[in-house]
């Protein structure tokens, strides 16, 4: 089988004892960085020595099949440098050829830098979306923050310190300079620390320069009011420009409050007159 291993995002202390085990029985660990994981079984106290091959953006495409057939016949552990394999991190595209392939696909849980974000950024939780880093380019990456600027929930990205500042004043610009954000720096480290405030607030803080691993914390986009009438004019030029009916009920009702259902149901009685 595959074994997608999570590995401490910055404290050593969160590797669990069930990560310990399977790292100690290990014949064959599939790693982001070899070198990465020879400083991660050394710092575990880890003795045994299993052969390292590594799996990154640049080979996955290539080896994905071999490694997939060579799980069928012993387990493969796959760690990635931190977190959990294929967030953000090799590993999707493995696991989406073991399925293929009708191999065994499990994981041993453990830190995850998206819900530790979440969970102290002081933002809603009920419902969110990991939306990974965003585009380098400066153009594509102001188009994917207007397409999200409707998105209704709690949204999570990550960020490299160099392009932070400039990501928040984007922000600013597509969702509003009043939408809270929290920017959660460093965690589990010794310099761990959460920034919130506003999308302009953060963005002059951060123009000064920050450091360290960065997971940005964004609140959905408020409800608008609106009559049901214009709800459904809403879901007519969603529908026209593409969207399915069903989804474009969905997406006005969470922006509205109002009934998904009951727009849907006017939409099509509009259709038939």
């Amino acid at each position: 089988m595959i074994i997608l291993a999570a590995t401490p995002i910055g404290n050593l202390g969160d590797a669990s004892r069930r990560l310990v085990e399977v790292l100690e029985n290990a014949e064959i660990v599939v790693a982001e960085d070899t070198r990465t994981t020879q400083r991660l079984l050394q710092a575990l106290k880890v003795d045994n020595r299993p052969r390292l091959i590594a799996l990154h953006d640049h080979n996955e495409k290539q080896k994905a099949a071999e490694l997939a057939a060579l799980a069928a016949e012993t387990d493969l552990v796959v760690l990635s440098d931190a977190g959990m394999p294929t967030v953000s991190d090799p590993g999707y595209g493995l696991v989406a050829e073991a399925v293929a392939q009708g191999v065994t696909v499990t994981a041993i849980p453990g830190p995850s830098a998206v819900l530790m974000a979440l969970a102290i950024s002081g933002l809603p939780t009920d419902r969110f979306t990991f939306e990974g880093f965003l585009p380098r380019k400066p153009g594509e990456r102001r188009a994917t923050l207007s397409a999200l600027a409707t998105e209704p929930r709690t949204m999570v990205f990550f960020e490299s310190p160099s392009r932070l500042a400039t990501t928040l004043t984007d922000m600013g610009a597509a969702f509003g300079a009043d939408r809270r954000i929290a920017v959660c720096r460093e965690l589990t480290k010794l310099y761990e620390e959460v920034r919130r405030g506003t999308a302009s607030e953060l963005a002059a803080w951060a123009a000064d320069g920050v450091r360290g691993e960065i997971v940005v914390v964004v609140e959905g986009a408020p409800r608008r009011e609106a009559s049901p009438e214009d709800a459904l004019a809403q879901v007519q030029a969603l529908v026209a420009d593409g969207t399915r009916l069903k989804e474009a009920a969905s997406e006005v009702a969470a922006l509205t409050g109002l009934s998904s259902r009951e727009l849907y149901q006017a939409a099509l009685a509009a259709r038939s007159r």
